[in-house]
């Protein structure tokens, strides 16, 4: 309750993940502010109109494309 929440996701795509994560941040009281970070967004066929605050990296990718996260050698792959 009246707190400052930070989401972190990995990839935001569809926007669909973040959107379940507020649903269930509203079971626990009603924040002040909600932020979002994310590693990679992929900033296209967004189905929900959710834009990230802090952003790692964002590229353009088609949706037949997968994005792979490789930790070791920081870089995005696009399968």
């Amino acid at each position: 309750e009246d707190k400052k929440v930070v989401l972190i996701d990995d990839v935001l795509y569809t926007g669909r993940t973040i959107r379940a994560a507020l649903d269930a941040l509203q079971d626990f009281g009603r924040p002040k502010k909600v932020e979002l970070c994310v590693l990679v967004d992929r900033r296209f066929n967004r189905e929900l109109p959710i834009q990230p605050d802090y952003c790692g990296k964002a590229i353009d990718s088609l949706i037949s494309q997968k994005v792979k996260v490789e930790w070791d050698r920081e870089e995005v792959v696009l399968y």
